[in-house]
């Protein structure tokens, strides 16, 4: 039996307690108690979440834990002394150390991401690297292991990071059970970025917004720079310059992320061969859809089909 703590804080952030319900599917699936998870705060009882419930929590001390959780939150704040002196006694008889999504912010105010690679929600990356660089930031990784430290982007990432630990635990074909009956992949394909990328597009006004639905509707032909700022109403040269302040991305880069976005649902839906795929959104051959699933995502296309038909 693993033993977990799971460390909270006023206004924590709930969607990290999908963990939880990934380690509960464990052990409702194999029918016997895998992981036991206490729940820990400074002081103990009720701690309020940032959704406005409590939880019912023991005020930590000197007990063990095979697995320390930190708690994450909807934005970075600094860590009480009594915390992180806690973290740091704890992940010394700790087997594994993890914080999800902003949890990481608290592993290095405690120092132990010093020298280390690490992972955080690609919003709080840069900040991340900022305040810590005695650490290593990959702002694209669902999660990273590093030695005895877990770390893991934000939201749903948490359930990555929870079956990666249950595939080591007790092996690849529990996980996979566990995966299916919470109805997310085994192993996603690619990073981060397949899912920011798109997000930081969001422009500032409607002239731009027009010149991305432009682009949106003609994916499959190529679309000029002289096409969109005619959509935008705008000349080429104020365009470019509009684009690149609204979104911090060039039209070629954007247009490259948004068929990237298409391919990757059209292989989802399983129903199209890659090259039926590559000239619908725009790539004019499987080989260019390829190289640009590789700079946008890390991932090859065959890699998110196989994934797709692994979990279906």
């Amino acid at each position: 039996m693993h033993s977990i703590g799971f460390l909270v804080f006023p206004g924590f952030q709930v969607m990290g307690f999908t963990a939880v319900t990934a380690f509960e599917v464990a052990n409702l699936t194999s029918g016997r108690e895998l992981y036991r998870i206490t729940l820990l705060s400074e002081a103990g009882g009720h701690i309020r979440s940032s959704a406005g419930f409590s939880v019912e929590t023991e005020a930590f001390g000197d007990a063990a834990f095979d697995s320390l959780f930190i708690g994450a939150a909807t934005e970075v704040s600094s860590t009480s002394p009594a915390i992180l002196d806690y973290i740091r006694r704890a992940a010394k008889s700790a087997r594994r150390v993890a914080a999800p999504c902003t949890g990481a912010f608290a592993l290095a105010e405690a120092g132990l991401l010093d020298g280390r690679r690490a992972t955080t929600h690609w919003v709080f990356a840069r900040e991340l690297r900022d305040r810590f660089p005695a650490l290593k930031v990959d702002e694209d990784k669902i999660f990273i292991i590093d030695g005895s430290i877990w770390t893991s982007a934000g939201m749903t990432a948490t359930i990555d990071l929870a079956l990666a630990m249950i595939e080591k635990d007790h092996g690849e074909e529990l996980a996979r059970t566990v995966a299916r009956k919470l109805v997310v992949y085994h192993r996603r394909a690619g990073g981060q970025s397949q899912f920011s990328t798109l997000l930081e597009l969001e422009p500032k006004s409607d002239r731009v917004q027009r010149a991305l639905d432009f682009a949106g509707r003609n994916l499959r032909k190529i679309v000029s720079v002289e096409e969109l700022a005619e959509a935008a109403s705008l000349s080429p040269r104020q365009f470019n310059r509009v684009f690149r302040s609204e979104t911090g991305q060039s039209p070629a880069k954007a247009i490259e992320n948004m068929r990237v976005e298409a391919a990757r649902l059209m292989i989802e839906d399983g129903r199209h061969s890659m090259d039926e795929i590559a000239t619908e959104v725009g790539f004019a051959d499987s080989a260019r859809m390829r190289r640009a699933f590789l700079r946008v995502l890390g991932q090859p296309p065959q890699t998110i089909r196989r994934n797709v038909r692994t979990f279906g």
